[in-house]
């Protein structure tokens, strides 16, 4: 079974979510997905009166974005690209702007149980223009429940997404600024956003390559890679596997399984992880040092014992990288950048080398 890629478009009202999702499905190519917005019965009242309707017309963008999306999204997923015009995390946005007290209150516990059954992006493309080329938008596009559309509102969202954005890790994001392009209209303007796309899903997580490695990152597909539908397992078996997709496993991992982001606990797990591998090599050097004679030397011997004990230390190992990115998640540490920028860094010096007088400095 192939890898596809789940690519979720957001932004403002009128960025141009839903035109960029079309066109995405003809060049890339792929399934959509689009929000079915027009069958909210509230939701011109809202915009007549936000303060009255606003909660019933969350609940039922909530209710029908699930439906939606709970069903198309493995469905689609099994056999292709998908491209949707929205992803399920935005209605929490909007709530979040839109309700206060009670109403917040029981909204999110509501969206946390639909929530956690939805699969993640791959991709998060995040549209962003200005408020006054949205609402010129908003205005060519001629929407009757538009037409008195708030020029605060919109404003009020476009920095209610920069915050959400700004704070976002499930997922890789891509930031386009569309205030000065017209991807309808301009073929140059649609192949600029378009190759920054295909060069996002190209690179995996959209991380930085490490250092004098270049761009040329492997994307291989496992064919064989068992079916899943769930976002982790999508994650976990899909054919691009950086720091991040592991990150974003964790974040899925955790959902599903209820785990809590108390740093000290995982804090505690890290360094019995650490002893446990600590342990191993321990073992290794005292089996190694009982069969130095019959090996020959230290370091064939070391090389045999590891050879057989090379299961048990993966498995260690495993555990301390899995405590790692779990605790880069909780304190909102991309943990591939940081390495990379601190490895290139690294590259750069200069280390001094151990002698009876000049200690070898120390790698941070």
């Amino acid at each position: 079974m192939g890898y596809y890629e789940y690519i979720a478009i957001e932004g403002a009202i009128g960025v141009g979510k839903t035109t960029l999702a079309r066109l995405l499905s003809q060049t890339l190519p792929a399934q959509t997905l689009l929000e079915v917005f027009e069958e909210n019965p509230f939701l011109s009242d809202f915009y007549a009166d936000r303060a009255r309707y606003a909660f019933q017309t969350q609940i039922f963008f909530l209710i029908s974005r699930y439906h939606q999306q709970h069903r198309v999204i493995p469905q689609t997923l099994a056999q292709s690209r998908l491209v949707s015009d929205y992803f399920f995390d935005k209605d929490r946005l909007f709530a979040q702007l839109n309700l206060v007290n009670d109403e917040l209150e029981m909204y999110e516990r509501v969206q946390a149980i639909l929530a956690a059954q939805i699969p993640t992006p791959d991709l998060v493309v995040y549209l962003q223009a200005g408020t006054d080329t949205l609402m010129q938008r908003i205005s060519q596009r001629d929407r009757p429940y538009e037409r008195n559309m708030d020029a605060g509102y919109i404003d009020a969202l476009g920095q209610a997404y920069d915050h959400y954005f700004g704070q976002y890790r499930a997922a890789p994001v891509l930031r386009i600024d569309t205030t000065h392009l017209d991807f309808v209209r301009s073929e140059q303007d649609r192949s600029y956003v378009t190759g920054l796309i295909r060069a996002a899903l190209e690179q995996g997580a959209l991380q930085q390559s490490l250092p004098h490695l270049g761009n040329a990152v492997a994307a291989t597909e496992m064919d064989a890679a068992p079916a899943a539908t769930g976002s982790g397992l999508r994650i976990l078996h899909g054919g691009r596997r950086r720091l991040g997709d592991f990150q974003r496993f964790h974040h899925a991992l955790d959902r599903e399984k209820g785990f809590g982001a108390d740093l000290a606990l995982n804090l505690a797990g890290l360094t019995e992880e650490v002893g446990e591998v600590s342990r191993e090599l321990k073992l290794a050097w005292i089996q190694a040092a009982q069969q130095m004679e019959r090996a020959g030397n230290l370091a064939a011997a070391m090389d045999q014992v590891l050879a057989g004990r090379r299961a048990s230390l993966a498995e260690e190992m495993a555990d301390v990288l899995a405590y790692l990115l779990k605790l880069a998640n909780y304190t909102g540490v991309d943990l591939e950048a940081a390495y990379v920028e601190k490895m290139g860094r690294n590259w750069q010096r200069t280390w001094a080398r151990a002698g009876l007088d000049q200690p070898a400095e120390e790698i941070p």
